[in-house]
């Protein structure tokens, strides 16, 4: 179940158009994204319901070229979208246990983030 993104950087379609007219493959962007993910991916894995601890077990973060992705579930938790965004028809209320944790670290992954991005734009600037 996908939702809008919790996060959005403004100019962020821009940034990545100007790599590609650098000559950058968008590497550098990944890495920050995974970065911003590492620091997200504890406090969700932390604050998802634990009545077993499988869905806790199935949280990780990875980094694409246009955004840092925190994913739970697999088919054998198939309820992890549920629990994150529940499911009003049956009475199951979100618990937005990785929305949460996006917020609660936000101050520190933005940091990283954004120092990541502006090394980016120095090296493209110095190009």
């Amino acid at each position: 179940m996908a939702g809008q993104p919790v996060f959005q950087v403004e100019g962020g379609p821009e940034l990545r158009r100007t790599l590609r007219r650098a000559g950058d493959d968008l590497t550098d962007l990944k890495e920050a994204h995974a970065r911003a993910a590492q620091i997200v991916t504890p406090a969700a894995q932390a604050g998802a319901p634990h009545r077993t601890g499988r869905l806790a077990a199935t949280v990780r973060g990875a980094g694409q070229k246009t955004a840092a992705l925190i994913r739970a579930g697999y088919a054998s938790v198939p309820y992890a979208g549920v629990i994150e965004w529940g499911w009003p028809a049956r009475s199951i209320v979100a618990q937005a246990f990785i929305g949460t944790a996006a917020r609660a670290t936000e101050t520190t992954w933005r940091e990283a983030y954004l120092a990541q991005v502006q090394d980016i734009l120095d090296r493209v600037k110095g190009a």
